[in-house]
């Protein structure tokens, strides 16, 4: 059992999680470097590219499954390679639309939905590939998914949410939301649907230095609305770093307060001091032990899949 497995079915703790850097190169010097920054502070650290090296460096990893980039051949591969190296942690994502990148060119998958790769994930767990070929032994995982609070249909979004549950998710990491209501109806949607216990809510929050990237993020990035009066609060300010993390703090404990939620996802643009700041504001106490020595959780909590 995984320590954020651990944490989320066997505890009332809350729950941080983080998404590791982009390597360009450099290898595991720079991952190092990154993962020092971490180290003590997150529960989880998501990546694709990464996840073996943030085993090897001490950090628990997330891999990360994209609907929009590999079929499902492709996809249980990775699940398997990251197996054999002692990932535990996944999430399905459906993916950004690629006009969002440095790649616009680059031709979209979809062989499979977020729902439908949730179900990948859950048949390799029971010991058997899509074809039906059976896995001996079954690799452990611990399997999450993803969902957009803030994206229209917003009543669609809590059914959502029940399929991938019902496909297997445990924990579902959410799109950054800068609209409070929507993330409360959103959070009370799935009190109200009988799903509070037992799937996970971790809302997403970004650190960042500006306004820049706000109206970025809101042009730019499918799904994501920034609204006008939260750019002008950050760009008409006297101090817009320190508003911008104002305003994440805001939002980081506006979410922690809602009902389903079991803890966070910090992305850090700023790649500064206020990720620890932010960490010891929400009442974070970094952990002194290296959290590879808490990998040996024994798996002492039943549930089905």
């Amino acid at each position: 059992m995984s320590t954020l497995e651990h944490k989320l079915m066997n505890t009332t703790e809350t729950v941080f999680t983080a998404e590791f850097h982009s390597l360009d190169g450099n290898g595991l010097e720079k991952a190092k470097k990154y993962a020092d920054r971490f180290q003590g502070w997150f529960d989880g650290v998501s990546n694709v590219a990464t996840a073996i090296a943030i085993k090897q460096l001490g950090l628990e990893p997330i891999l990360q499954i994209v609907c929009r980039d590999k079929n499902r051949l492709a996809q249980q591969a990775d699940i398997m390679g990251a197996s054999m190296f002692g990932v535990e942690n996944f999430v399905a994502l459906t993916g950004d639309d690629v006009t969002a990148g440095d790649e616009p060119e680059a031709r979209r998958v979809f062989d499979t939905d977020g729902p439908q790769l949730v179900r990948l994930m859950s048949t390799i767990k029971r010991g058997e590939y899509m074809s039906g070929r059976k896995i001996d032994p079954a690799p452990h995982m611990f399997i999450g998914a993803v969902e957009n609070p803030a994206a229209p249909p917003f009543e669609y979004r809590v059914q959502r949410v029940a399929k991938k549950y019902a496909a297997g998710a445990k924990f579902l990491q959410l799109q950054i939301c800068y609209h409070q209501d929507r993330l409360e109806k959103f959070c009370a949607g799935v009190r109200d649907a009988g799903l509070a216990g037992k799937i996970a809510i971790i809302p997403t929050v970004v650190l960042v230095k500006g306004a820049r990237p706000l109206n970025f993020m809101h042009n730019s990035v499918p799904g994501i609305d920034v609204p006008s009066d939260q750019i002008a609060r950050v760009e008409s300010a006297a101090n817009p770093a320190e508003e911008a993390y104002l305003q994440t703090l805001e939002f980081a404990q506006h979410a922690l307060a809602q009902p389903a939620v079991r803890g966070l996802h910090i992305t850090d643009f700023r790649n500064d001091e206020t990720l620890e700041r932010l960490m010891t504001d929400l009442g974070r106490v970094r952990q002194t032990t290296n959290s590879s020595t808490t990998n040996e959780v024994k798996d002492d909590h039943a549930y089905s899949a």
